[in-house]
């Protein structure tokens, strides 16, 4: 199993300004690298992720401090109440897919490894990959591909795999990666096959939708001046965290008889990081997954 190098550690820690003896939540505990950094500058976590090779790693690092509960970062709220917890001082989401995750090919997420084609975070439910692929018809397929991939040649490989699963189910990754590059060739760094697998794992996890439910329901659970951190890996989810805390930071807009009034939604936040942050150089060299992350953070501000 590949080991999973939490991205931007200092940095995104810092933007949660732990308070000793202060509660955070870990929205997509992974492999506890930013919690043990809470903790470790003297902040609680409860941490909760869906995949349960990650819960029995981190349980059996036993963690003082740290609670790991099974779930989705979009029920959030829910889980809060189950563990009678009330507001909390820190919020944390590190999106996307963990290495570990990546490096195993039976999870079926990466196009370099053969396996099922699976990308289910939570393995006991819900649709795979392969599902979707085999039972979605030409139009959702490319609508997918587009929305959720950004590929620009989204319908051209919807219906080669339409074509091709007529004749036999594409079941493994291997089979889908060959189709897409078979169908739209290969050029530059990048395989083709990257935002077709990118499109799939974020509609077979509801990706956006829990990012959506957990940016709400987490900003309604902060104390004042709690922080909310968040690092996308993809240009969808990082637009959908940078609207948000722009709606919440609003503005201050003047009147004509004189004064202002503020615009935005409720609750209020201040930016912590008036732009994203990227990955340095030297951290981009070790680890290059972390050459697509950015770093976003808000302070909710009393009512």
């Amino acid at each position: 199993m590949g080991v999973h190098v939490p991205v931007m550690l200092s940095e995104t820690v810092d933007a949660l300004a732990v308070k000793v003896g202060g509660l955070y939540v870990d929205g997509t505990l992974g492999r506890a690298g930013h919690s043990r950094e809470i903790v470790r500058r003297g902040g609680r976590v409860l941490g909760i992720d869906r995949d349960d090779a990650a819960l029995a790693e981190v349980s059996a690092l036993g963690v003082s401090g740290l609670k790991a509960v099974k779930g989705r970062h979009g029920d959030m709220a829910k889980i809060l109440d189950e563990e009678g917890i009330g507001d909390v001082d820190g919020i944390l989401l590190d999106l996307g897919v963990s290495s570990p995750q990546l490096d195993e090919g039976e999870r079926g997420f990466s196009f370099r490894l053969d396996g099922p084609l699976d990308m289910r975070m939570d393995r006991s439910r819900g649709l795979t990959a392969a599902d979707l692929v085999n039972g979605q018809g030409a139009e959702e397929l490319a609508a997918l591909f587009r929305e959720l991939g950004e590929e620009p040649q989204a319908r051209h490989i919807a219906q080669a795999i339409v074509r091709a699963r007529a004749a036999a189910p594409i079941a493994t990754t291997r089979a889908l990666a060959d189709l897409v590059e078979k169908t739209v060739g290969r050029r530059g760094a990048h395989h083709p096959a990257t935002r077709v697998f990118q499109a799939l794992r974020m509609a077979v996890n509801d990706e956006v939708g829990e990012l959506e439910r957990a940016l709400r329901d987490g900003l309604g659970r902060l104390k004042a001046g709690g922080r909310f951190a968040v690092i996308t890996f993809e240009s969808i989810t990082d637009r959908v965290v940078k609207r948000f805390f722009a709606a919440h930071a609003g503005r201050e807009v003047s009147l004509q008889a004189g004064g202002s009034r503020w615009e935005g939604e409720e609750p209020r936040v201040k930016l912590v990081l008036r732009h994203a942050v990227t990955a340095a150089d030297a951290e981009t060299a070790r680890n290059p997954r972390s050459r697509s992350a950015k770093l976003r953070a808000a302070e909710r501000l009393a009512a």
